[in-house]
């Protein structure tokens, strides 16, 4: 697969409001499959297939613990992968990552 494919594949798990919501409510730590589908009004089944949408997209990792599935946000990936097109996109938003905002700073040197 290339780094392109790669790419679309984690924009098209974003595309989801659903994907997003449980990307966000990973930010709190790990969560087992039935704690994340407890959240959501839909079936869990269709929770899994989220999952597996976003495990594929390597936006998620899991782990087995007994007969319990746990995810973890990848969050190196997803960095990788939003901060790869912003810098294609918007190339003035390295910049801004590396600079340091300081209260004042616009005015210095004027």
């Amino acid at each position: 697969m290339t780094e392109a494919q790669d790419e679309a594949g984690a924009f098209r798990a974003l595309a989801d409001p659903t994907r997003r919501q449980i990307l966000e409510d990973l930010r709190g730590g790990e969560l087992a499959a039935g704690e994340i589908a407890a959240r959501f009004a839909i079936s869990a089944p269709s929770i899994s297939r989220h999952l597996g949408v976003l495990k594929g997209a390597g936006l998620v990792t899991e782990r087995r613990e007994g007969n319990r599935i746990l995810y973890t946000l990848a969050e190196d990936r997803l960095a990788t992968s939003i901060g790869r097109f912003l810098s294609a996109v918007c190339p003035e938003q390295i910049v801004l990552r590396h600079t340091k905002w300081r209260p004042g700073a616009q005015n210095e040197g004027s």
